[in-house]
């Protein structure tokens, strides 16, 4: 097969010695350009399903991902053309389906989305422990392999014997598709162009190995001992390195909301900031600044407020 070839898969592995990579790529939007793209585990599990629905019209292998609450990354493998149009897809479903749930239209029209050239093997193991590992990296309180929105929980498990996350389960899925009825099909994956009956699902998710290619990434670390060399090793430098724009908060986004709304409360007596006016949004981001240590591209993006328009006012 191609995808062995353009892998590497096919050389003998020498020590020290690097593989050439063909046609991976890691594609990742803009964690500081908007306040939030996931809100709860209703969008997430939504955003889940969505990479299944989006990936079937492409030629394009998942090998990895992560879907952090501001931003997402991707490795993926295939033709650099039909990969970004790919993710360009996703992010359009998804800023659909913010519309659709909370009212904000075209969230995600501008949102920045990066990518890097992954051409040899070393890196491809570095920036496949980089995506995920941004769930705790970004100060989610528990280990990569256990955060439910990413492809980690995959890689060098031994079904059966795992209880976390939910999907590491007995080698029988608990259902497939064919199980639902039409109305929970449609439901689950908002979509009428529904898959195959046999796709596994565990509750309302499609089984995320279903889209991923998790038996080949094992075949790219070769053993468990690799995988996990890689993954402490890995640092976010490697990836910015490389031209990778990195979320480098100093507080998590999640605790920053809290925070944003809590002040929101104090200062002005609302819940939202979606009443506030421009000049009540600045002083809120100038408060948000004075008491948390956190990026001023945060803060701002967090107040609702065009980055370029007002930096010049802090």
């Amino acid at each position: 097969m191609q995808i062995i070839v353009d892998l590497g898969l096919d050389v003998p592995f020498s020590k020290g010695q690097k593989i050439t990579v063909k046609n991976c790529w890691h594609f990742s939007t803009d964690g500081n350009a908007i306040d939030e793209m996931f809100l709860d585990d209703e969008d997430f599990i939504a955003g889940m399903n969505r990479i299944y629905v989006t990936v079937r019209g492409y030629r394009v292998v998942i090998l990895a991902f992560c879907l952090m609450d501001t931003h997402i990354h991707f490795v993926l493998y295939g033709e650099f053309d039909e990969c970004n149009r790919f993710i360009h897809d996703y992010v359009c479903r998804t800023s659909r389906h913010i519309a659709l749930r909370h009212g904000e239209h075209n969230k995600l029209a501008k949102v920045p989305i990066h990518h890097q050239i992954v051409d040899d093997d070393f890196y491809l193991k570095v920036v496949i422990c980089y995506s995920i590992k941004n769930a705790p990296v970004g100060g989610v309180s528990y280990m990569a392999w256990d955060y439910p929105w990413c492809s980690g929980p995959l890689y060098f498990r031994r079904p059966g014997l795992w209880s976390s996350p939910a999907w590491i389960g007995p080698e029988e899925p608990e259902c497939t598709f064919a199980d639902l009825s039409i109305e929970q099909q449609r439901s689950f994956l908002h979509t009428r162009s529904l898959p195959e009956d046999l796709t596994p699902m565990t509750g309302p998710l499609v089984f995320p190995g279903a889209y991923v290619a998790y038996e080949l990434v094992e075949r790219i670390y070769k053993t468990c001992k690799s995988f996990n060399y890689f993954f402490c090793i890995t640092k976010e430098d490697d990836v910015e390195a490389r031209g990778g724009k990195l979320s480098l908060l100093s507080i998590p986004m999640q605790e920053m909301r809290q925070h944003k709304n809590e002040l929101c409360y104090e200062l002005f007596g609302m819940k939202s900031i979606k009443t506030l006016s421009v000049q009540q949004r600045v002083r809120l981001a100038r408060t948000l600044r004075a008491r948390y240590n956190s990026s001023l591209k945060q803060i701002i993006r967090l107040c609702g407020l065009v980055y370029d328009e007002v930096k010049d006012q802090f």
